[in-house]
């Protein structure tokens, strides 16, 4: 089944094309987009969770290891662990280690993720039962973890190459956080897994943010009816959120100029509103990336998705 519409699968695919054709990548705007997106997603990852510390809190405990007055101690540590949690996904990757999905890679994960802040249970799962609060979702009984967890394995290979890597990342995501194997850090550990399975195929790191909390817990939760189209919908516009960001900053030539502005902007240059832009963009149908609340798309955007429509119209 897929769970994305072709166009914007090809959209993104021609998008990853693109950056791999500027492989390899100059070495010092790597390191700066790689350190930002790795303070980025650190910051909303653990954020989403209930983390209080600011975006830029978050970098100057990383960075600088300052330690923010009037912030927890548990809040400093989750935001060290989960960014040592990154730079071992990342070497994984950089030095083409093994990167099967397996339970051990997620136990090693989820035991960097909480290794300061539950270090009995880091690495471990949970031997009693939970539910998610503010979620109709009932986890699987503790007892039932290990052979759900050999399910998702499973269930992983049997679908690798079958389905789209943004699909294949993003329900593997879900599948995860639906049996919530640990105490805690499920949530955390299981965006990191999405991003194993997308930098092993060149994606750079896809970050949910935390300006998209609601939207991505009801997105889980109609996944966790079966309906895992918006759930994998968002995380694509994750991906391309990325993508973006990435060519704007290494690609040459005209494509790099395009002008990303807000939807209330753009509009009056297209045939569009600016409520209809937005639904566009929520259906994936328009390229967009987000910055902070506000979505951003470009004129020139807009006329390929209308130049896209009429040639399938005169098919």
């Amino acid at each position: 089944m897929e769970y994305l519409d072709k166009e914007v699968i090809k959209r993104i695919d021609l998008k990853l094309d693109e950056l791999n054709r500027l492989r390899p990548l100059p070495p010092s705007a790597v390191k700066k987009l790689r350190e930002q997106f790795e303070i980025e997603m650190t910051y909303n990852s653990n954020a989403i969770e209930g983390n209080s510390l600011t975006l830029k809190e978050t970098y100057l405990v990383i960075s600088e290891g300052i330690t923010v007055k009037n912030k927890s101690l548990k809040d400093h540590l989750e935001a060290k662990d989960h960014y040592e949690a990154l730079e071992f996904i990342m070497e994984l990757v950089e030095h083409k280690k093994p990167q099967t999905v397996s339970e051990q890679l997620i136990k090693t994960l989820h035991q960097i993720v909480v290794r300061d802040i539950e270090k009995e249970w880091a690495g471990r799962y949970r031997n009693s039962n939970v539910m998610i609060t503010g979620a109709r979702h009932r986890p699987p009984e503790a007892i039932s973890v290990p052979s759900a967890m050999a399910g998702l394995i499973q269930w992983f290979r049997d679908n690798e190459g079958k389905l789209h890597t943004i699909e294949l990342a993003a329900i593997a995501h879900h599948k995860f956080v639906n049996i919530h194997p640990f105490f805690d850090g499920n949530g955390r550990v299981s965006r990191l897994l999405m991003n194993v399975i997308l930098l092993r195929e060149g994606y750079p790191l896809s970050v949910v943010l935390k300006n998209d909390r609601k939207k991505y817990y009801d997105t889980l939760s109609k996944a966790d009816e079966g309906d895992y189209t918006p759930f994998v919908r968002m995380m694509a516009s994750s991906v391309e959120r990325s993508l973006d960001i990435y060519l704007k900053v290494l690609r040459p030539g005209t494509k790099g100029d395009e002008k990303y502005l807000g939807l209330s902007e753009i509009s009056p240059k297209t045939p569009y509103s600016t409520k209809y832009l937005n639904l566009l963009v929520r259906q994936g149908k328009l390229e967009a990336h987000k910055e902070g609340r506000n979505w951003l798309a470009s004129v020139e955007a807009v006329e390929r998705y209308i130049k896209n429509r009429k040639r399938k119209r005169v098919r």
